[in-house]
C-alpha cells in the first residue's frame, strides 16, 4: 500500500470525519449520511477513496454495506493510530459528531 495514497485519503476533512465515526464502530452509509448531514453519493465517494487506500473495509450484511476501520493498517502505521486515538478523539467537532452518533443510535436501530 502506498503511503502517498493513505496521506491523500486522510487529507480531506469529510474523510477524517468518516474515519472518526468508524473508529468507534462499523456503520452503514445511511448512518454516516445522517450524522454528517451529507448526501449518499457524497458519502459513498469518500468511502470509496478510504477503501481504495485500504484505511477502511466494507462488509455486506443483507441489503446493507457496513464499513469499518482496517485495524491491520492501523497497527502497521503508528501515525494512523495516533491520529485516531489522540488527535481525532480530542477535537471538539469530532467529539460532537460522536455524541450525535450516540443519540442517533439510541433513536434508530437500523437504516
Amino acid at each position: 500500500m502506498s503511503l502517498i495514497r493513505i496521506f491523500k485519503a486522510l487529507g480531506d476533512e469529510t474523510r477524517l470525519r468518516i474515519v472518526n465515526l468508524l473508529r468507534i464502530e462499523n456503520l452503514c452509509v445511511c448512518e454516516i449520511e445522517a450524522i454528517l448531514q451529507s448526501s449518499q453519493s457524497n458519502v459513498s465517494r469518500h468511502l470509496a477513496k478510504l477503501r481504495d487506500a485500504d484505511i477502511i473495509y466494507s462488509e455486506k450484511k443483507s441489503q446493507w454495506v457496513y464499513y469499518g476501520i482496517n485495524r491491520e493498517l492501523v497497527s502497521k502505521y503508528s501515525f494512523i493510530k495516533a491520529l485516531l486515538d489522540d488527535d481525532l478523539a480530542k477535537h471538539p467537532q469530532y467529539q460532537k459528531e460522536l455524541a450525535k452518533l450516540k443519540v442517533y443510535r439510541e433513536q434508530n436501530n437500523e437504516c
